[in-house]
């Protein structure tokens, strides 16, 4: 059986994990308990045998984001902020279509809108093509970076933060062959090499370089700003599907030096995405990561489960 990297994401008020075969939610309901949802991955991109070819397998990190996290975090949504009468519903049209257009926003601020502007400083500079790809770059990264600082400062992201951070923990634990007790696992770093802020980072990187000779041709002289955005739309899956496997050989070799320094500005942003949580959050990443490796056939024990209450005076430690 060949290596896997189980992970994951923070939904409200609980984490998303995802193994070779199983996705797991575990999310605290109104009062305090621990709701765990369970599906099987039967999607293309986790079946197929393309799908785990090199270069190939980045998209389902981006189907990650997408869809199973889309669909994670809507549920967790519904968990976390229904009634004890309600029904838990996975999602809605309503949902579906807030989704769509923040999506929509998602694309046209961050990919659509640095392009727009790069070319339009380009023209008015009368700057080479090939340097309005890493103005466009840089100004991507900037607003990316505020981004990730002004919606820290809400209170309800802080407490998602806190659960990517219970989610790095866990993993981190995992990894080290420590037992998934709470207590043990707050020892562990709420930074972690495969993070998908990191990810992020390299995907904004590497376009800089891969984006700078599709300004021009060679022929007609400057790409269009139709062009240039529909090469950028096109591109994504490529850039994506690069950078997973940057990320991946990194994460295999940590203790190259050259790897160390090129994967500290991804650690080194993941403290704009992670925040300390508290044992209750851990015992909630824990309770999502058990039924994945259950159904890959890693049987672990979990402790009895607690009420939040139960941890106020055990803070995990800074």
């Amino acid at each position: 059986m060949s290596e896997f990297f189980y992970g994951g994401q923070a939904v409200l008020e609980g984490v998303m994990m995802r193994g070779r075969s199983y996705a797991a939610v575990a999310v605290r309901n109104p009062k305090g308990e621990i709701v765990v949802h369970e599906e099987p991955l039967t999607a293309a991109v986790y079946t197929k045998p393309w799908a785990k070819w090199p270069f190939v397998r980045g998209i389902s990190m981006l189907w990650d984001a997408l869809v199973l996290g889309t669909r994670s975090l809507l549920w967790s949504a519904d968990v976390a902020m229904s009634d004890e009468e309600e029904e838990v519903k996975f999602t809605g049209p309503a949902a579906w279509t807030t989704v769509a257009i923040s999506l929509a926003l998602s694309v046209g601020i961050f990919i659509l809108a640095p392009a727009a502007v790069a070319k339009w400083v380009e023209q008015w500079l009368g700057l080479p093509a090939w340097t309005g790809a890493f103005f466009e770059g840089l100004l991507r990264l900037v607003i990316f970076v505020l981004y990730l600082v002004l919606i820290g400062r809400m209170p309800d992201i802080r407490r998602v933060f806190q659960y990517h951070g219970a989610e790095h923990k866990t993993i981190n634990a995992y990894e080290a062959g420590v037992p998934l007790i709470p207590e043990r696992v707050a020892e562990f770093s709420v930074q972690h090499p495969r993070c998908g802020t990191s990810f992020l980072l390299i995907v904004l990187v590497l376009s800089m370089i891969l984006f700078a000779p599709l300004n021009f041709n060679s022929v007609e002289g400057p790409l269009s700003l139709v062009l240039r955005l529909l090469s950028r739309l096109l591109l994504i899956p490529v850039v994506a599907g690069i950078s997973y496997e940057f990320l991946r050989y990194s994460a295999r070799h940590l203790s190259n030096p050259v790897v160390k320094v090129l994967i500290a500005p991804g650690l080194g942003l993941q403290r704009l995405t992670t925040r300390e949580p508290d044992l209750s959050m851990l015992e909630c990443a824990i309770a999502a990561l058990a039924p994945v490796l259950s159904h890959d056939g890693i049987e672990i024990d979990l402790p009895a489960a607690r009420k939040p209450d139960k941890f106020e005076e055990a803070a995990a430690p800074a």
